[in-house]
């Protein structure tokens, strides 16, 4: 009886997937959601699908039974600076804030506004944010929180306490000048990265050895030009993004060419190689590409000016295929199930991409790719950094308020 379930479910499975790809020509032509056209001969961008997608996910994690809500909930802030910076790309603000609940609960939802519940993930002991109520504070939620405050103008609320935030993440640097990412000592260039964007929104960089910081990053490079996650890690394009990003707000890339050799060069080349024949990244040799390589090889490219290098039509047709057209979403390559990590991903890959900004028929919010916050956001709060123009390269006006290094 078990067997003849299985199979059952098995052919069910496979009938679905077929329909699926049957029907996948008249869904974008016939598909209800406001869609924007791309590129030609790719699929629309389905933007009212993943936005309505964004704001199920919260009713489908909080249910009882739930086994994705119970596997993520140490993650949980993270997931939603996910969720509301992907809405916030596509909807104006106040629009996000009605459909996600973040200033106000939505009612009969019987779940606490947004900015409620952040408070409530304040770890009193340590001073930093933890990934959900009652979890211990860490450097990559603090940063999280802080980005979710960002979003909705609200670094300046009562209930923020900056000071013990800033001595929180004063006190994980090193001696050496790496961050830990909490009390327990782990060690990764993505804390430096947390640490300096978490202080930069605070406006308190001055609290810690900047230049230490950025010097230790320049440690972790390899002779392939990559970045790891500590001195002689191998190197990765996820922690290509964190040094990169880390340096730009440093004002430190610099660093790069310090001894005089072509080493933004050679980063480029090694992140150019990304680009798979499906025209998507990965984040390795020899591994399969992955949406969310979009935004952390796309970033890095944008902050050292060699965007060019690599196929962003290509890239921005991989990234459309990997939509669910049923039911919104974005997965890590195509055919897979969608989640709300790659959706933010993809949508921000597709921001920095420019494909979202060159149609007449929406206007969406830019990305920026050094504080992966709304451009607008960014220069709201005169947040600060760095960026290196190539003259063969035409300056993105999205960082025209950064120092340029050429």
């Amino acid at each position: 009886q078990n067997l003849k379930s299985a199979t059952n479910s098995f052919f069910i499975h496979v009938t679905y997937l077929q329909l699926k790809t049957m029907t996948k020509t008249s869904l974008e032509t016939t598909c209800s959601s406001p869609s924007i056209a791309v590129l030609d001969g790719e699929p629309p961008f389905y933007d009212k699908l993943h936005t309505d997608y964004i704001v199920s996910l919260a009713s489908k994690l909080d249910a009882p039974t739930s086994y994705e809500g119970a596997v993520t909930e140490h993650l949980r802030m993270s997931g939603v600076y996910w969720s509301l910076t992907a809405m916030s790309i596509l909807l104006p603000v106040e629009k996000v804030d009605m459909l996600m609940g973040v200033t106000s609960q939505i009612n009969d939802s019987g779940r606490p506004a947004i900015l409620d519940w952040l408070f409530k993930c304040f770890d009193t002991r340590t001073g930093g944010f933890g990934g959900n109520v009652g979890h211990d504070g860490h450097l990559l939620y603090t940063l999280s929180a802080l980005q979710i405050l960002a979003l909705f103008d609200r670094l300046d609320d009562n209930r923020l306490d900056k000071e013990a935030i800033t001595k929180f993440v004063a006190s994980l640097q090193q001696p050496d000048g790496s961050f830990a990412g909490d009390g327990w000592g782990e060690i990764d260039t993505r804390f430096t990265y947390c640490a300096l964007s978490s202080l930069s929104l605070l406006g308190k960089l001055d609290q810690i050895d900047v230049d230490s910081a950025a010097r230790y990053i320049i440690k972790c490079r390899n002779l392939d030009g990559g970045f790891g996650c500590v001195i002689g890690a191998e190197s990765h394009a996820g922690q290509v993004f964190c040094c990169i990003g880390a340096l730009a707000i440093a004002k430190s890339l610099h660093l790069l060419d310090e001894d005089n050799q072509s080493n933004a060069d050679l980063l480029g080349w090694w992140l150019a190689e990304r680009q798979c024949d499906s025209g998507g990244l990965n984040g390795r040799p020899e591994k399969q590409a992955d949406v969310c390589y979009s935004w952390w090889i796309l970033s890095a490219l944008n902050i050292l000016g060699r965007v060019s290098w690599i196929s962003k039509d290509k890239l921005a047709g991989f990234i459309l295929k990997c939509q669910d057209d049923d039911d919104g979403g974005i997965a890590d390559r195509p055919e897979d199930m969608a989640d709300v990590f790659h959706t933010f991903f993809g949508i921000a890959g597709l921001s920095l991409l420019g494909h979202l900004h060159s149609s007449e028929k929406k206007i969406y919010r830019s990305i920026d790719p050094v504080y992966a916050l709304p451009t607008d956001t960014v220069q709201r709060l005169n947040l600060q950094g760095q960026i290196i123009w190539r003259t063969d390269e035409q300056l993105d006006e999205r960082l025209s308020h950064y120092d340029v290094l050429s």
